[in-house]
């Protein structure tokens, strides 16, 4: 995606299921995959450490990407949003 009108309108939506099926705070699941690279893995840890976030990876067989998931409570959708936004700085990350 790299229309930033579109990008602003998917984040607009998000923001709006968020705060329509969610009572916040709330504990939640980011899902990622992103090329195996030890430096792209830890920037996970960098961007999500301050926030006491349980952080699971996991090679795919062939070894080429990694899965990444990250358990954290969040205050609000807007921090939610923010975190996928500090994300997609990492090149080659999809957030699912």
């Amino acid at each position: 995606m790299n229309n930033p009108q579109k990008i602003e309108e998917f984040y607009a939506r998000l923001k709006l299921q968020l705060e329509d099926f969610t009572s916040w705070p709330s504990v939640y699941l980011f899902k990622f995959i992103v090329p195996t690279d030890p430096t792209k893995v830890s920037a996970f840890s960098a961007i999500f450490g301050d926030l006491d976030a349980q952080i699971n990876s996991r090679k795919s067989s062939k070894g080429t990407y990694t899965s990444i998931s990250v358990k954290t409570i969040m205050e609000s959708p807007q921090a939610v949003i923010d975190k996928y936004l500090e994300v997609s700085n990492i090149e080659g990350v999809i957030s699912l």
